[in-house]
């Protein structure tokens, strides 16, 4: 096994915790090669006694880890180094003279990534999470190890129309609700409920992955502008389009929360043809810090015409591949005849897991407690963001974990990404999520804000100050 060295020197005094010490540390050593791909690392309980710090501190450094990509947790084996393409950075100064190596050279590594993917894990209950393992484990029967319900344990999906109906106002039963491995999955699912060659429309921009997916399934897809209120639907009457892929709630990328006047726009083209429907893709919709969250766009359906598609990887952690599917009757009816002999691809353990994290009040919980972290942060960006208002119109910070930066001086996204990336700090262009070419638009960013610390985020800005303005 690939012992870490055991020279680790971890300051109690610092600012930074200790967790953070060991996260930095073993991140470093990855990014500078130190350590390789599918090389193994102590198990947690060693590393803890060679440290001498508490088990739960390396579980959380090595949580954070994973849910970046750096390591793997791999079944009864241990943690392993991931392969991390492109992302190993020698340090400059190991072969050359620190006179000699110039300012862009040592800032070409990033140290702030302001990604909006990423979530913060530091306040994640591992101890409840494994308490609640460890007593499933306990009291497990033979039932537990078995296939399941296709549709996922009727327990869970019970739990999951009550969260719904009392934090989206979404109307639904247990029997139209579908368990997947990920929103990845459930698309994939229905495209066999749907049809194929199905014409989708998109908003654009949009999530690029649900595009690909979308493509993947040979469905004729057709981009759809959009205003200040979301998708145009006056541009999507002159589509042939038979299903609307939109995020009502908050969307990604731009941040546009949808007025109730454009979703019943929406609403009122799904049921003028039959064979319509709306795919709502609920995403950040827990995360809103001015009003009340918006209901969700299936509340208003009285017709039977939205596909709802949420997920807990967002509000808990990436790893929990638990998402759900709320089908409207006509399309419950198709999944059964169509797929109703796929198996659950949600370990039954994962899904009793989370179902009892829910039910005893631990999810709502920590959501409340994120929702705290994630307003503090978020207030903090804007305000460090009100110096750079002269030079960039700030938009979408009502609700999500990243906020749109438009460029008021003629600058390029290429220009402000590579002028940011030389002073360390990574940002995100939104022409990367632009499926069509969109000539004479300024400039726009996308920072997110929930994976950095409130330390982070400020020296991230004050570098993107000295960078851009």
């Amino acid at each position: 096994m690939k012992e870490l060295p055991i020279h680790i020197q971890l300051q109690p005094e610092s600012d930074r915790t200790l967790y953070e010490q060991i996260y930095e540390y073993i991140r470093d050593e990855i990014r500078q090669g130190s350590l390789l791909q599918d090389e193994k690392l102590p198990s947690a309980r060693l590393l803890a006694e060679d440290l001498q710090v508490s088990r739960t501190t390396v579980d959380m450094a090595y949580g954070q880890l994973v849910s970046e990509g750096y390591l793997e947790a791999r079944p009864r084996q241990g943690y392993f180094v991931c392969a991390v393409e492109g992302l190993c950075v020698i340090d400059p100064f190991q072969k050359s003279d620190k006179r000699t190596v110039s300012k862009q050279s040592r800032q070409t590594a990033e140290q702030y990534d302001f990604s909006p993917n990423a979530i913060d894990m530091h306040f994640f209950p591992y101890a409840t999470w494994k308490k609640i393992t460890k007593s499933i484990l306990v009291d497990a029967n033979s039932d537990m190890f078995s296939l399941g319900e296709p549709q996922g344990d009727l327990s869970l999906r019970t739990t999951i129309c009550r969260y719904l109906h009392g934090a989206r106002g979404v109307n639904c039963e247990p029997e139209q609700v579908i368990v997947g491995a990920g929103n990845d999955y459930l698309l994939l699912l229905l495209e066999k409920i749907l049809g194929r060659h199905v014409h989708v429309a998109m908003e654009d921009p949009t999530y690029a992955k649900a595009y690909r997916i979308f493509q993947s399934c040979a469905y004729p897809v057709t981009f759809v502008p959009m205003d200040e209120n979301g998708i145009s639907v006056e541009c999507l009457r002159h589509t042939d389009a038979q299903v609307a892929y939109v995020m009502p709630a908050h969307q990604y990328p731009t941040g546009i929360s949808m007025p109730i006047g454009r979703r019943m726009e929406l609403l009122k083209w799904a049921a003028e043809q039959e064979g319509r429907y709306l795919i709502e893709d609920d995403y950040d919709s827990e995360f809103r810090f001015k009003g009340k969250p918006l209901p969700s766009l299936q509340a208003s359906d009285r017709n039977g015409n939205v596909v709802y598609i949420g997920t807990f990887s967002k509000a808990i952690a990436p790893a929990i591949r638990i998402s759900y599917m709320v089908l409207p009757y006509p399309l419950l009816t198709r999944y059964r005849e169509a797929c109703g002999f796929y198996s659950s691809t949600v370990s039954r353990i994962d899904q009793t897991i989370l179902n009892e994290f829910i039910q005893d009040g631990y999810f709502e919980r920590y959501l409340n407690k994120m929702r705290k972290q994630y307003r503090m942060k978020h207030d903090l960006l804007l305000t460090e963001l009100r110096a750079f208002r002269k030079a960039f119109r700030i938009s979408g910070s009502n609700a999500g974990l990243h906020v749109i930066l438009t460029d008021r001086m003629g600058r390029s996204e290429e220009e402000l990404a590579r002028t940011a990336q030389e002073a360390g700090v990574k940002v995100y262009r939104m022409r990367d999520f632009r499926m069509k070419e969109s000539g004479g638009t300024a400039a726009m960013l996308i920072l997110g804000y929930a994976a950095l610390s409130p330390e982070e985020i400020g020296k991230g800005m004050a570098l993107l100050r000295e960078a851009w303005l």
